[in-house]
């Protein structure tokens, strides 16, 4: 099952809107492609397919109350092959393998978790919560193109994008496989993980104004450095992300300008990335990392402007779905390893409309959106099987 999996993803991998690696954008050539290919490879694992009014490709088999697995086949830029597209073959094979249940299942292929193309993200999974904002088909990509138009063009009616939210009656969870992007389960050398909680986001545009001047005739005394001033500002925020387990806060942008090696640097602008699984231990962080900003820009004498640009509560994962997963785990003989989300996916947004689970697989060093991104054949098969138990498992309450 395995060898197929990893050559569907090889196969999936080759659709993509640049010659040079695999890029493959929302509502794209390749994307329509990819839609094609995946809805070929539901059809024969007994599924019944259409594409919905917002580009999400779905596929079903049975009847009554559905259970939802999926993530998405959209990437970034020069990505990897397993993001996203991960979760939605491996789900493919294990509805294959699992039979007939004793409920309905719908595999739904996401197509704008990463808000490349666009200015909104997680544009598929909002509108079957039910969360889809109208307003969003307005807008623009980098070639004046709308979402709703390229909708249209895609065969797609914006029209009917309300109608694509599910009924939360009629819906039983949802289940995302994922690579874990991150290192911890190779670390301790296991294939799978159980997540607890997809992190919340909190985000930081940071403007430092100093003085700018010249690095030779300007005393250091006399000095308003906004570049030192934002060093230390930085190091303040490695501080808190190191204060509590589970928390990460983050500068991963920085400009300076005038950015000369002969001139005091006057303005720095930066970003702050802080997230949690614990919206507390976050709004905490952020509180610890303005206070200590506003007593360096005192000490050093600059002026300081700070902007939140995004915000996301953290989102907790169902603890019945999570009990099912690691017994399905466990029942392959892994101990189950319960651990957070750092990075947003699908199911984010699918929280809105019924409980949520997520089963990481590990992948080599960590690594994500590149090309690098790497999993083996062995932990591609323990996922699938610890899925297809899942299935095979679960029950609803009702």
């Amino acid at each position: 099952m395995a060898e197929i999996l990893l050559r569907r993803l090889a196969e999936l991998a080759t659709l993509s809107d640049s010659p040079d690696g695999l890029t493959r954008l929302f509502l794209s050539p390749a994307h329509k492609r990819a839609v094609a290919l995946v809805a070929g490879w539901m059809q024969e694992a007994g599924m019944d397919t259409h594409l919905d009014a917002i580009g999400n490709l779905v596929g079903r088999k049975g009847n009554g109350k559905t259970l939802l697995l999926g993530s998405h086949i959209d990437t970034v830029r020069d990505a990897g092959w397993y993001d996203g597209n991960f979760g939605v073959l491996a789900a493919i094979a294990a509805v294959q393998a699992a039979g007939e249940l004793p409920y309905a299942v719908e595999i739904i292929a996401f197509g704008d978790e990463e808000g490349v193309r666009f200015p909104q993200t997680l544009s598929g999974s909002r509108a079957v919560a039910g969360r889809f904002d109208p307003a969003a088909l307005a807008g623009l990509d980098a070639d004046g193109v709308s979402m709703g138009a390229a909708l249209s063009a895609f065969g797609c009616n914006p029209d009917g994008v309300a109608a694509v939210a599910r009924n939360p009656a009629e819906v039983l969870g949802y289940v995302e496989l994922h690579i874990e992007q991150g290192p911890v389960l190779e670390a301790e050398d296991l294939a799978v993980g159980v997540v607890t909680a997809i992190n919340g986001a909190s985000r930081f545009a940071v403007v430092v104004t100093g003085d700018a001047g010249h690095a030779g005739t300007v005393p250091m005394a006399m000095r308003r450095d906004a570049l030192a001033a934002a060093a230390e500002m930085i190091l303040a925020v490695e501080a808190v992300g190191r204060s509590a387990p589970e928390l990460v806060a983050t500068v991963g942008a920085l400009a300076v300008h005038p950015g000369a090696p002969n001139s005091v640097p006057g303005v720095v602008k930066f970003s702050i990335d802080v997230r949690a699984p614990v919206d507390a231990a976050r709004h905490e962080a952020v509180l610890a990392i303005t206070n200590a900003f506003d007593r360096i820009a005192g000490s050093r004498n600059v002026d300081l402007s700070l902007t939140q640009t995004h915000d996301a509560p953290a989102v907790s994962c169902s603890g019945r779905l999570r009990e099912f997963l690691s017994a399905a785990v466990t029942a392959n003989g892994i101990v189950p390893r319960f651990l957070p989300s750092g990075a947003g996916h699908d199911a984010m947004a699918v929280a809105d409309l019924c409980p949520v689970a997520m089963l990481f697989v590990r992948c080599k060093r960590g690594i994500s959106h590149t090309p690098e991104e790497s999993i083996t054949p062995e932990d591609a098969q323990v996922a699938v099987d610890v899925l297809v138990e899942f299935l095979r498992k679960f029950r609803n309450d009702d």
